[in-house]
């Protein structure tokens, strides 16, 4: 079934907000959309600063903040959350709670505003996934990015516990490399390991997950 078949979702011809359009995997999930004539509102704290393009709308704001992400999620067809951190060495120590702190506020605004689909980026190693991890790997994914990651096993859980029809996507390493179009959603956890997998590819499969209804309340992994 199609995402514009699903009864409650806005029309097809709605906006889709883009949580981080400004950089990374969210920067590519816009062009994307916007290749394929989709209508964007890609939000970010410098979502103003964007160049002006055919079918996007900028909205900057803070995503912890449930004023500007009810100004960027009012009438949307649905959200795609790519929300990303810049690395850094206080990332070993530090307590992470963006992506945790702004899925709450985002999920009271949707289900406040009725919309119901979400698509959000975790990566290989949150949740469920982290029990498909070699030790070797588990060690050294904790050592490196462990508080980062405990966030988003907490973004996802608030996911999953949510009313919305959700899809949480998790990348593998994440490369440069162009689209494919092969990238692979996993979704039995016994498929579920590790890999290269690029950027465009991942922003390919993020839209049409809205476009197409794909992985709905799933969990998957996303691979080459």
């Amino acid at each position: 079934m199609s995402q514009d078949t699903k009864p409650g979702n806005a029309a097809s011809d709605a906006p889709i907000v883009v949580l981080g359009a400004t950089s990374g995997i969210g920067a590519l999930v816009v062009d994307e959309a916007l290749r394929r004539g989709l209508p964007v509102r890609g939000f970010a704290r410098s979502a103003d600063k964007m160049a002006a393009r055919e079918g996007l709308a900028p909205v900057a704001g803070d995503a912890r903040s449930p004023d500007d992400l009810a100004r960027a999620v009012h009438g949307a067809r649905a959200v795609i959350y790519a929300l990303g951190i810049k690395e850094r060495p206080a990332m070993l120590w530090q307590h992470e709670t963006l992506f945790s702190q702004s899925t709450k506020a985002l999920l009271d605004v949707m289900e406040k505003a009725r919309v119901t689909r979400l698509v959000a980026v975790t990566g290989f190693g949150a949740g469920r996934s982290r029990a498909a991890m070699s030790s070797v790997e588990k060690l050294g994914h904790g050592l490196l990015l462990g508080r980062v990651y405990a966030d988003k096993s907490r973004q996802e859980e608030l996911i999953e516990n949510s009313t919305l029809d959700w899809t949480i996507a998790r990348p593998v390493i994440l490369t440069k490399g162009a689209r494919t179009g092969k990238v692979r959603e996993l979704v039995s956890p016994t498929d579920w390991r590790n890999g290269l997998v690029s950027r465009s590819d991942v922003a390919e499969y993020l839209v049409r997950s809205v476009v197409e209804g794909l992985n709905i309340r799933e969990d998957v992994v996303l691979a080459r």
